[in-house]
C-alpha cells in the first residue's frame, strides 16, 4: 500500500474511518491465517463448500 492507494479509496467514497477499519480487519485476518498455518489448524468441515453452495446457504442470489 502507498499513499496513492489511500487517495483512490477516498475517491471511491471510503472515509478515513472505513479505510482504518478495513486495514485493521485485513491485518487481523492476515495475522490469524499465518498463525493457523504455522500451527497446522485444519479448516472447518463446512469450509470446503463451493461458491454456489455458500451463496445458496446464505440465501444470496448473486
Amino acid at each position: 500500500m502507498e499513499k496513492a492507494d489511500i487517495i483512490r479509496l477516498r475517491e471511491l467514497g471510503f472515509t478515513d474511518e472505513a479505510i482504518h477499519i478495513a486495514t485493521q480487519v485485513i491485518g487481523y485476518f492476515n495475522y490469524i491465517n499465518r498463525v493457523a498455518d504455522a500451527l497446522q489448524v485444519d479448516d472447518e468441515s463446512w469450509f470446503d463448500i463451493t461458491r454456489d453452495e455458500w451463496f445458496e446457504h446464505k440465501g444470496c442470489d448473486y
